[in-house]
């Protein structure tokens, strides 16, 4: 399912009314058909109180439509216009007015929040059609009022779009925002209906077309991650041509990160895991993961990987199906020069996380000089390191950010995050809906790394293994917090889970999967 951003969706409006004739009335019929189709998939309408807030732009004339609607359906709804009824023009001008010859005496404008306060606590439900995507600052006055009553009154709430208060591009609150049981996106979802805290306070999300021609949003590049089919595996054939990977990883105390890399390759159906790693910390690691194949390093002084051991490694990468660099490798001098040269002269796909995304910011143009693909797996703070951004800047616009990185790069990068976004070379995003807040524990990133290797061993293009093991791995921490709970989650309780969620994705679950994870009912 495609994903438009505020201003797209405002072409798109456009285009469909003045490029292909549909008025601008019947859009706004069906969004008032959607949303009341979702309320009555929840509630039932006859002889139920509603009450309908409208804001003064589209999104209220939205409003008008659904309270026409819920009062065809037997209802007894009340609308409250916030703001004066004699701004509205256009269509939502014209369904006020058919609306103000139906039910005349239930149409009011709203001064303060007092004058609604009693019919809002004895109503069955709200709808909100009072902000719509295009909010650019900070919800105050009478319409922060407002939410805040609806919000406390704990009343079932329809939002239409976007809850109001939430930024339609980036999920941000704007102050304040409504807490909705179900929302209706109209025409496509918008980024801020799918990234947090929006998504959030979405609550149930459906998505109607309202006749949107696909020819519209065909050529959008924001998707959402939906389930990839695995290659059916060949039961005839040996470890060796399930995947060899070679993981570059770990230092003195770093135990954990080569351990999960490695070892997630091998549990998400990889058949060949081999693990350089400092002769000192392997032993121990050993004791965890004895399926993984050992190749004692040499070390430096502080225990890290020494630069003594370039040829060797790229010898052996050049038989590899993929090489992971750099988690838990630590900032040794020596080490990080290391992974640059595996970076700049490895010969086969890479996959760099952890420390070796600190080791390539300090010279990116080797990314872009190489041959085979490459695969970078920031967080916020080391996509600082790569783009020269702040946390903040990144946080307020993530997509753009990694949109401009992954094109710069040449790359293939995932944001990590809760609904971490994967983007491409060629400027298309994915955001991925599997995976929770219990997975921003150490090792989680590590996990990650080693899915998607395996994801790549089994078949899929390099895109695709990255969508893939970015999928299983937020499938399987949300296996694991269904057992453990976001809160006592750790890596391992991730790791012990992907062999389920593999077998979950591989044996005729994938429309289930589908329906949960691809962010929408369709309407």
């Amino acid at each position: 399912m495609k994903i438009s951003t505020v201003s797209q969706m405002r072409r798109m409006d456009r285009s469909a009314m003045e490029i292909f004739g549909i008025p601008g009335e019947i859009l706004m019929e069906n969004a008032g058909l959607a949303v009341c189709s979702a309320i009555t998939g929840e509630l039932e309408i006859p002889g139920k109180k509603f009450i309908v807030f409208c804001g003064m732009g589209n999104n209220g004339g939205d409003g008008f439509v659904i309270a026409r609607k819920i009062h065809s359906n037997g209802g007894l709804v009340k609308v409250f216009i916030l703001g004066d009824r004699r701004s509205y023009s256009g269509d939502a001008k014209s369904n006020l007015g058919v609306l103000e010859r139906i039910i005349p005496g239930d149409i009011s404008e709203v001064d303060t929040v007092d004058a609604v306060r009693i019919q809002v606590n004895h109503c069955a439900a709200i709808i909100d059609a009072i902000l719509g995507t295009g909010l650019t600052r900070n919800v105050a006055g009478l319409y922060r009022d407002v939410i805040e009553l609806i919000n406390a009154s704990g009343k079932p709430v329809f939002s239409v779009d976007i809850p109001s208060g939430v930024h339609g591009d980036t999920g941000e609150i704007m102050g304040v925002a409504i807490k909705a049981r179900a929302t209706v996106a109209l025409g496509l979802p918008k980024i801020g209906n799918l990234l947090y805290p929006g998504f959030e306070l979405c609550g149930k999300l459906h998505v109607s077309h309202i006749s949107f021609p696909t020819a519209l949003h065909r050529d959008l590049d924001i998707s959402i991650n939906t389930p990839i089919e695995l290659p059916k595996r060949n039961t005839g054939f040996h470890k060796g041509q399930f995947g060899n990977l070679l993981c570059v990883a770990g230092a003195a105390g770093y135990f954990g990160a080569p351990y999960f890399s490695a070892l997630s390759f091998l549990k998400s159906g990889g058949g060949y895991a081999r693990l350089a790693a400092p002769g000192s910390i392997t032993p121990f690691i050993a004791q965890k993961g004895s399926e993984i194949v050992f190749l004692p390093q040499r070390e430096t002084p502080e225990g890290s990987l020494s630069i003594a051991n370039k040829e060797d490694l790229l010898t052996l990468s050049s038989s590899m199906d993929m090489v992971i660099l750099g988690p838990g490798v630590s900032l040794n001098e020596e080490t990080q020069n290391l992974i640059r040269d595996l970076v700049q002269a490895a010969p086969v796909p890479i996959l760099i996380d952890g420390d070796g995304i600190t080791a390539v910011s300090k010279d990116l143009e080797i990314i872009k000089k190489r041959s085979a693909p490459t695969i970078l797996t920031p967080h916020t703070g080391e996509m600082a390191r790569i783009t020269g951004l702040t946390p903040r800047e990144i946080q307020a616009d993530k997509i753009s950010v990694l949109k401009a990185a992954a094109k710069n790069l040449e790359a293939f990068m995932v944001l990590k995050g809760p609904h971490s976004l994967i983007g491409c070379p060629d400027g298309r995003v994915y955001i991925n809906l599997s995976g929770n807040s219990g997975m921003a524990t150490a090792g989680s990133g590590d996990v990650l790394t080693g899915v998607i290797a395996a994801m790549y061993t089994a078949g899929l293009s390099v895109e695709d293994a990255v969508r893939k093991g970015v999928f299983i791995h937020g499938l399987s921490g949300d296996l694991a917090a269904l057992e453990k709970g976001e809160d006592g989650m750790t890596a391992q309780d991730i790791l012990d889970t992907l062999p389920a969620a593999v077998r979950k994705d591989r044996n005729g679950l994938n429309d289930i999967l589908r329906k949960r994870y691809a962010g929408a009912n369709i309407l």
